[in-house]
């Protein structure tokens, strides 16, 4: 139900799954699930990045912002899912709304461009491996990381102060369960071409990293295919295995999200939903899965630490 004061909106309606509401107690299991096992295995990433001096290294290093950009995804979206799915609470005001859609652009231009780093951080280390540990130290993976943090803010910064500039006159209904810039000022009664554009050149800035990654990979592809040995070809690629899936796992639901959007006039709002919960759900819960899989040592140390806490 719609809350209004001088024909003004004052509280949006976030919205679950359309035909299932009944369901959304039950829903709410595996969701918190996912929240779960997400927040766990990017906090235990975190924890013995910390704890263990043989992983103090810029690769880890930028595993950790990852990580870091992957709980902040988390958070920026737990408080309205669970609100939605646990107690069906659909309302948000539009100051706490801006808010939300302000973290949540932030940490994913923050995971975007921590993306781009490292795959500069795997060019490097294939292309020139002798001269890897001189080029990307620990001091310039830190100053890397602050650079990308302020980058982030300023970027997004713009969005909860063009949102608020804008009248919400009668329609106050989201489409997603969570609050986004591109969604929100479609809700305006008032000339929102600022926004738009803005918002283009936000999402423009991050499907540059994207073009910037698929550079860097052809530049790897290229300097792999120059090594003699196979076997060797095969090592230097699999180092990459466990970003190249960070990167689809991110992307193509960002990309799929940004089509649907902009393009689809007839599309269902079930699959936008869905597309758009994947967005959110996804990276941060199989990032830690996959980089524990893939890479040796963080394995070693989370089935160590595993071990020590069953013998207790």
């Amino acid at each position: 139900m719609s809350v209004f004061n001088n024909s003004e909106v004052q509280l949006f309606l976030l919205i679950g799954i359309p035909g299932l509401e009944h369901a959304h107690i039950w829903i709410s299991i595996p969701i918190c699930l996912m929240y779960l096992v997400a927040i766990t295995g990017n906090s235990t990433i975190l924890f013995i990045i910390k704890t263990e001096p043989s992983l103090h290294e810029p690769m880890y290093y930028l595993l950790a912002l990852l990580a870091i950009s992957d709980l902040g995804l988390s958070f920026s979206s737990l408080p309205t899912m669970l609100r939605i799915f646990l107690f069906n609470s659909m309302g948000i005001s539009p100051n706490a709304c801006f808010a939300q859609e302000f973290f949540i652009h932030g940490f994913t231009v923050m995971e975007s461009s921590v993306l781009l780093v490292m795959s500069l951080d795997r060019f490097l280390a294939i292309h020139n491996p002798l001269r890897y540990s001189s080029l990307l130290t620990s001091s310039r993976v830190a100053k890397m990381g602050l650079i990308l943090a302020i980058r982030s803010i300023l970027l997004v910064l713009p969005f909860p102060f063009t949102l608020r500039r804008l009248k919400y006159c009668q329609k106050n209904l989201l489409s997603h369960s969570y609050c986004l810039h591109q969604d929100t000022m479609k809700l305006a009664c008032s000339d929102n071409k600022i926004n738009v554009i803005y918002g283009f050149f936000v999402a423009l800035c991050t499907m540059l990293d994207l073009a910037l990654i698929f550079l860097s990979y052809m530049l790897i592809l290229k300097t792999v295919l120059s090594i003699a040995s196979l076997a060797e070809r095969l090592r230097a690629l699999n180092t990459c295995v466990s970003h190249i899936c960070a990167v689809l796992i991110f992307y193509v639901p960002i990309i799929t999200l940004a089509a649907m959007h902009r393009f689809a006039k007839h599309k269902s709002p079930l699959v936008v939903i869905l597309v758009a919960d994947i967005f959110l759900l996804l990276p941060p819960l199989t990032n830690p899965i996959v980089y524990c899989v893939k890479t040796r040592q963080i394995r070693e140390k989370v089935l160590g630490n595993l071990l020590n806490i069953c013998r207790r």
